[in-house]
């Protein structure tokens, strides 16, 4: 079965500013190079991969780029674009991005931004604008229901904006609230054809970095399932935050157990797979 991991970072510190790992002292705190993956993700069974940015600046997305380019399973490029100005947004993606073949997406670290309603500034609206009327999708990394109640505002006026929520916007594993505000927002998105739901990032999201298990998850995979059906859903490992919740293998295991449980070996083949080809636009890469 094919398998696309659509959530991996990188960072340089030679070559980007991370303002987000100042003064972090955790493992993440160091450079972490794409070749560190290279045996988990053969032995999870990973054959294609998407590196998502972590920066927001330029110079995060052109490493990204570079990378890419010299490792043919990486297949795609979620980069930054400066969204709260539509006219640089423009010039760097028709004088730059759009005529490389791995830039396939956009996110900008919301999460960090005081106004959980940062992405309905006027400038950045016509920013998704501009990414919408190129087929661009957009990374939405939102922790609060609040963020999600800012993409169903967007959703509304960008229909053609294909958006999805990375870590399923963090849903209430810690405190195994099934399924509260999140889940009544989720499902309120799950009606917008245009957002999708990336099962990632949920060994950290449960709060138990040292012993959670495949249980911990499934409800809240199965509840994604469920609400955006086997077309919309796809799955990232959010290598190498997820590390500090266990490694990479462990991550993948939980994943295709749960869709395995919960789903037919076509069904499972969309959300392993095809889901990413389609809304990333990698038929070109594969």
């Amino acid at each position: 079965m094919n398998l696309i991991d659509t959530h991996i970072h990188i960072w340089n510190f030679d070559k980007a500013q991370y303002k987000w790992l100042e003064g972090d002292t955790s493992i993440l705190n160091r450079t972490y190079h794409i070749e560190e993956l290279e045996e988990d993700r053969l032995a999870a069974g990973v054959s294609g991969g998407i590196l998502v940015q972590a920066a927001n600046n330029f110079e995060d997305t052109d490493w990204m780029l570079e990378v890419a380019a010299n490792n043919d399973w990486l297949k795609g490029v979620v980069g930054w674009l400066p969204l709260n100005d539509p006219a640089a947004t423009e010039i760097a993606l028709t004088e730059k991005y759009l005529k490389n073949r791995l830039f396939k997406g956009v996110r900008h670290l919301i999460h960090n931004e005081a106004d959980p309603k940062w992405l309905l500034q006027e400038e950045v609206m016509e920013s998704l604008q501009i990414l919408e009327a190129h087929n661009i999708p957009y990374d939405v990394v939102g922790i609060i229901p609040a963020h999600i109640e800012t993409v169903l505002k967007v959703a509304e006026k960008l229909p053609g904006l294909c958006m999805v929520f990375d870590h399923l916007n963090q849903p209430p594993i810690a405190t195994k609230e099934k399924f509260g505000r999140w889940g009544g927002l989720m499902k309120d998105a799950a009606q917008h054809q245009n957002l999708y739901a990336k099962i990632s990032g949920l060994g950290t999201t449960s709060g138990n970095f040292t012993s959670w298990t495949t249980d911990d998850l499934k409800p809240y995979v199965e509840f994604a399932l469920q609400a955006f059906g086997a077309e919309r859903c796809f799955c990232g490992s959010d290598w190498p935050v997820s590390l500090l919740a266990g490694n990479y293998n462990k991550t993948w295991q939980a994943y295709t157990t749960i869709l395995n449980d919960l789903l037919d070996k076509e069904a499972q083949q969309k959300v392993l797979f095809q889901n990413a080809v389609d809304f990333y636009n990698l038929q070109d890469n594969q």
